[in-house]
């Protein structure tokens, strides 16, 4: 079997890490067994993907990419799941951070 693209592996660690944060309110305080495995397990299974991808992929950008499209991942959670509207001020914030992700993006690759 063929090893996969590190901007796969990237995209299913960010995955993995949006599933686990999602499900961190579930766990009340890491008190429910089910809800605390699974956000252990997910968080485990972005950490070693991650570990992959930095072996590809600058640090840096790996980094941003993954704070950049996990903070809209989640906050995008947070409307649907929990209904937790953000303010104008906050929006504008995210906006601010994927132009950073896009503009990491179309500077290239460092050493």
């Amino acid at each position: 079997m063929p090893s996969l693209s590190p901007w796969l592996l990237l995209l299913l660690a960010i995955s993995a890490e949006i599933v686990g944060t999602s499900c961190l309110k579930l766990t009340q305080g890491f008190s429910r067994p089910l809800p605390t495995l699974l956000v252990l397990s997910t968080y485990a299974i972005a950490m070693l993907l991650l570990s992959r991808v930095v072996e590809s992929i600058p640090l840096g950008i790996t980094y941003a990419l993954w704070s950049g499209i996990g903070i809209v991942a989640i906050v995008i959670v947070g409307v649907l799941a929990y209904r937790q509207v953000p303010t104008p001020v906050q929006l504008l914030g995210m906006a601010l951070i994927t132009a950073g992700v896009v503009s990491v993006n179309l500077g290239g690759q460092s050493g």
